[in-house]
């Protein structure tokens, strides 16, 4: 039994020499991969945060005549997809006409 452990040490002091050379290249390869990795994931997230702001802001729901802003009812006509990526190309949408441009049909 003796034998057995003397042997197994002398493999693993014999195994640490082999490997020695090879350690500090690669925990120096391995820091500078984890580096690399992580500013691949920043920009890669950054990326996907820039496309999905794009996606949002051509959702019109906002310059609708029929948006109420209302958190109860966004939208009385299509209440379900208001303010979703559905209303990009919403059927009903018709733009907003400011107050000050609108003709007062009375003075006519």
């Amino acid at each position: 039994m003796d034998q057995l452990i003397q042997l197994t040490a002398l493999v693993i002091v014999r195994l640490g020499q082999f490997i020695q050379p090879f350690l500090v290249p690669l925990c120096f390869v391995t820091a500078w991969l984890f580096v690399v990795l992580t500013i691949w994931n920043l920009v890669s997230a950054a990326r996907e945060g820039i496309t999905q702001a794009k996606q949002m802001h051509q959702i019109p729901c906002a310059d609708c005549r029929y948006f109420t802003n209302s958190h109860f009812l966004k939208c009385p006509i299509n209440p379900m997809m208001a303010l979703s990526e559905e209303a990009i190309n919403c059927s009903d949408f018709e733009a907003a006409k400011p107050l000050s441009k609108v003709k007062d049909v009375s003075r006519a």
